[in-house]
């Protein structure tokens, strides 16, 4: 005799709507942006960098936003 086994429906109870992420799939794409962010915005002291300046000011601005 075969046992039964217990699968979760595949679609949700009408009007509901579940959604399950692991906290993973929230937290690395968070904290990878968060370090190509610092990395972006520490790049101003480099000397061979002829870009303008606002785009540093820029970043300047918005981690000082970050950190207030």
């Amino acid at each position: 005799m075969s046992a039964r086994t217990h699968t979760r429906p595949t679609h949700p109870a009408t009007g509901s709507i579940e959604v399950r992420l692991p906290w993973w799939a929230v937290a690395l794409p968070a904290i990878t942006f968060a370090a190509l962010l610092l990395l972006i915005a520490g790049s101003g002291e480099a000397h061979a960098a002829t870009t303008d300046p606002a785009v540093g000011r820029l970043l300047e601005r918005i981690v000082a936003l970050m950190t207030r």
